[in-house]
């Protein structure tokens, strides 16, 4: 992974400290990183505990997963994300919430800002929306398949979604480095939401219908991935570390709420556990 010289120096020195309490000389610490977090509730983390009521409207908590990358790191964190976030919302249009509008994500940057991580895409192609259309607690064949309706005649809608949003992700990005000049960008992905053929006996959702959906999430994380790494920024794929702890999962080690969540969290968004684990691995490929 490529880092800024800033960013580099103050990892290195992180590395040296901990090898100075094994008995090595440390060096003398470049000070903490200025870590900017963007996203959208995915990385907000909507109804965990401890919410940030500064910005109410963003349903932002303090135990999100950038708060575990910068306590892991010592980073001195600024943290934007707001749930329903767009893409328009981090380059360049500001945000209506509940509780008053929130100025584009890209004024809490600067050529001070060492980095940056950003969750952004799902509300592009409305991935909630679709993920509601896909409930339903009626066995087959009563009712209608989501799969159906959104491949019918043989045209993937959601997919031709995903390929009209990608440039605009690109483009998001590319704000994102204007305005962060000197910043290591981390593009983190979506995760693994459910399992082949999901879980009918718990979440209430056809087995077509669970794979249709998580295949729409993959393919905004293969988009985006290809948008980041086009411009040389490192994609954080979360998916791998997801699975096995998506909403079909026991509540004491999911990682995702279900479509009726047994905990504080919003329906099929991060637990408080998921956000440990995702900051725990994004926090691993910065060092």
């Amino acid at each position: 992974m490529h880092f800024p010289t800033r960013t580099a120096a103050v990892l290195l020195a992180a590395g040296t400290l901990l090898a100075a309490s094994a008995g090595g000389v440390a060096a003398e610490p470049a000070g903490p990183l200025d870590y900017v977090a963007l996203g959208d509730s995915a990385a907000a983390g909507p109804l965990l505990p401890d919410q940030d009521l500064a910005t109410a409207g963003c349903l932002r908590s303090h135990q999100n997963y950038p708060a575990v990358v910068a306590k892991a790191i010592g980073a001195r964190l600024t943290d934007v994300t707001c749930s329903s976030a767009r893409s328009s919302h981090i380059g360049a249009v500001p945000q209506s919430t509940f509780a008053g509008t929130v100025p584009p994500q890209v004024d809490a940057l600067g050529v001070d800002t060492d980095l940056v991580t950003v969750t952004i895409g799902a509300n592009d192609v409305n991935l909630f929306t679709t993920a509601l259309r896909c409930l339903n607690p009626l066995p087959e064949p009563t009712g209608t398949s989501c799969a159906d309706s959104f491949t019918a005649g043989g045209v993937d809608q959601l997919r031709g979604l995903v390929d009209q949003a990608a440039p605009q992700w690109g483009a998001t990005l590319d704000a994102i480095r204007a305005h962060a000049p000197n910043a290591e960008i981390v593009v983190v992905g979506y995760g693994t939401y459910t399992r082949p053929g999901g879980c009918p006996d718990r979440q209430p959702m056809w087995p077509r219908d669970a794979d249709y959906l998580q295949h729409v999430m993959d393919s905004v994380n293969d988009a985006m991935a290809e948008q980041a790494r086009s411009r040389a920024m490192t994609f954080v794929d979360i998916r791998p570390v997801t699975v096995g702890h998506d909403i079909c999962a026991d509540p004491a080690s999911a990682h995702y709420a279900g479509a009726v969540p047994a905990e504080s969290a919003a329906p099929l968004h991060p637990t408080a556990l998921g956000m440990q684990a995702i900051g725990a691995h994004v926090a691993d490929r910065l060092r």
